[in-house]
């Protein structure tokens, strides 16, 4: 039977279907809360349960630590109702005020940025539009109910066309196709927009955006949001990556450097090649941010990437200072069938 969620402090409510995610219904009923990755591991749908029981069918998510379950948090984006629910938990007021489209789209271009990173530009119906906040994401609807989420790595205010980019995943079902098989005019079906990470237009604080791999795709939207409306704020972009062909869009960051004054960059390089001849930073991201701030209470904290990365440099973060309100996170997970079968495949 369907329960009831109530949401404190704002004391909206809705109804949640048997076998529906607190997170899935609200949105659903057009509800916005805080959602990232909707696969349990980046934690930025995390509330409070302060009445009520959930459960979680797929087992205990990767993005809930056991000092968080012990305090009685839990994940919207996996937990089902066993019972009506109070939750402390803060819509998303900005995000509420855009329409969630179902739209067709077509391919208009294929970019190879490296050997396993694609970026595709797509076009809408021309009746229709897409209004979006820079940062949020897209998912890309397959046959049999399947979906893939993209963060739109263009600005709101250049939408006539999308852009997104598509990491090469093993045994991921589209990406394989986007590879392999697919073609300029290929017919896409979207949804969006969605996710609760965006630019935070009303701040002035100082912002540090830090990425893992395709965790550019949003902050390009945000960098570019910022820079070509010409808002003034201090901007340091960390972005971590195996070698210095996976910072696939340097030209670009080299563009705003020289035309920015207040925007700074670092690279830091895990396996730099002979040939890359880098004299950069290198090692574990996170570690190059904390070994260049002392504290972080003043800044506005982006992170974009894999999920272990997220995870982590949050943590860190927060125990140097920063303000948890203004960490603001997008973990690129992959689809459960796909993690599935990556972790069969490890097995020993």
């Amino acid at each position: 039977m369907p329960h009831r969620a109530t949401l404190h402090p704002g004391g909206h409510g809705f109804q949640v279907r048997d076998d529906e995610t607190v997170l899935a219904a609200a949105l659903r009923q057009g509800v916005h809360l805080p959602d990232g990755c909707r696969n349990g591991s980046c934690g930025v749908c995390r509330a409070h349960l302060a009445s009520g029981r959930v459960r979680y069918p797929h087992g205990l998510p990767l993005g809930l630590t056991a000092h968080e379950r012990e305090a009685s948090d839990v994940l919207l984006c996996r937990a089902v109702p066993e019972t009506d629910l109070v939750l402390d938990a803060q819509e998303v007021n900005a995000a509420a005020e855009l329409t969630i489209k179902t739209l067709p789209c077509r391919v208009t271009r294929m970019q190879p940025l490296t050997p396993d990173v694609m970026a595709l530009t797509l076009q809408l119906p021309p009746v229709e539009t897409l209004k979006f906040l820079p940062g949020q994401y897209i998912d890309v609807l397959l046959p049999g109910g399947q979906r893939r989420s993209f963060s739109l790595a263009n600005p709101p205010h250049d939408s006539a066309q999308l852009e997104i980019h598509v990491g090469l995943v093993p045994g991921g079902r589209f990406s394989a196709d986007v590879f392999s098989h697919m073609q300029p005019s290929a017919l896409l079906e979207i949804q969006g927009p969605l996710g609760s990470f965006y630019l935070q237009t009303d701040s002035t604080r100082p912002i540090l955006m830090i990425v893992g791999g395709t965790g550019f795709a949003p902050c390009k939207a945000m960098l570019r949001h910022l820079f070509e409306n010409q808002l003034q704020r201090q901007v340091t972009l960390y972005w971590g990556a195996r070698c210095q062909t996976d910072l696939y869009e340097l030209t670009l960051v080299e563009q705003w450097i020289r035309e920015q004054p207040e925007f700074r960059f670092v690279a830091v390089l895990t396996e730099p090649q002979p040939q890359d001849r880098w004299t950069g930073r290198r090692g574990r991201l996170q570690e190059a941010v904390l070994a260049d701030h002392g504290e972080f209470s003043c800044h506005d904290i982006y992170l974009a990437g894999p999920p272990v990365m997220v995870r982590s440099a949050r943590q860190s973060l927060l125990l140097k200072g920063a303000d948890p309100e203004r960490v603001f996170s997008d973990a690129f997970d992959y689809a459960p069938e796909v993690r599935a079968a990556l972790e069969k495949a490890a097995a020993p």
